[in-house]
């Protein structure tokens, strides 16, 4: 008995073969998309991170206050890289982005020294900006908090909008992996139908005819992931390496190998699954039905 599955399994190997490569396809898919997710959101956290707060300081304020309010401002949990520039980096700055001089204008320097720190990501929205410029401004020294109020509200509402589509594009996209695989192992199982009924008319248990399907959706199921995973990271090394290195300043490990992780647990799951349930539904039909 063993010997006959044994051999109808070799001669099964086309569809397997097949079946394999038709989960990998799709894993590859659903494996991309979570690329893109994992990259979308780092995507944000850089943008968030990069939106700077500026607090100006009252012309003639003793710089050991304004060391104070500096040292006050690094403490909080919302503000990173906390620096005081002076009335005169800010002239140059000024400058330095392609303004002209006002020295022919003006014989004073308008611009005013300013505490300028970036946000923790966390905390780029309205209602956090809103706490933090009115806990800034209780400082006598501090005239007045500004911050890029467009950018802010412009990047909260791209993210919110494509943190939607992410979602729902990996709804569908899941739902259609789950039915692709699914049908896939049916059609690779079909050639095993009068084997799986052959071995319940001479007595075997159910037990004993899965064991050998399911040993093999399992392995079956990890060859496909790991075709996938292949695939993902060439594509990931081509693109961080050739096409885009910009977006090498993006990659997470860690992300990535649960990404993967994932992946195997999926392909795994599915094919073992529904090698199962179609055993199952075989052993349940009637002989005359199987033709």
């Amino acid at each position: 008995m063993a010997a006959q599955s044994k051999s109808s399994m070799k001669r099964s190997k086309p569809s397997y073969f097949m079946a394999i490569l038709g989960v990998a396809l799709v894993l590859f898919i659903l494996g991309m998309l979570g690329w893109l997710v994992i990259n979308a959101s780092k995507l944000e956290s850089y943008f968030k991170g990069s939106v700077q707060v500026n607090a100006f300081v009252r012309d003639g304020s003793p710089q050991r206050e304004v060391d104070i309010v500096k040292k006050a401002i690094a403490a909080k949990p919302y503000a990173r890289n906390v620096e005081f520039t002076t009335k005169e980096a800010a002239r140059s700055k000024f400058i330095g982005d392609g303004n002209e001089d006002w020295n022919k204008v003006l014989d004073y320097n308008p611009l005013p020294a300013s505490i300028d720190f970036y946000l923790e990501p966390e905390y780029v929205n309205k209602d956090s900006l809103k706490k933090i410029t009115t806990e800034v401004t209780k400082n006598f020294i501090i005239s007045e908090v500004k911050y890029p109020d467009a950018v802010v509200s412009n990047l909260n509402n791209i993210v919110k909008k494509a943190s939607y589509f992410l979602l729902a594009l990996a709804g569908v996209l899941a739902l259609i992996v789950i039915i692709l695989i699914d049908n896939t192992i049916k059609l690779a199982m079909f050639s095993n139908r009068f084997l799986i009924k052959t071995m319940q008319m001479v007595g075997a248990t159910r037990w004993f005819i899965s064991k050998p399907f399911d040993q093999k959706a399992i392995i079956n199921g990890l060859i496909s992931a790991v075709l996938a995973i292949f695939a993902i990271l060439l594509i990931v090394y081509g693109v961080e390496n050739w096409w885009l290195p910009e977006i090498k300043a993006l990659h997470d490990s860690t992300m990535l190998f649960l990404l993967f992780l994932l992946l195997i647990i999926i392909g795994i799951s599915i094919t073992f699954i529904s090698t199962h349930r179609s055993v199952i539904k075989y052993l349940k039909m009637k002989l005359d039905d199987l033709y």
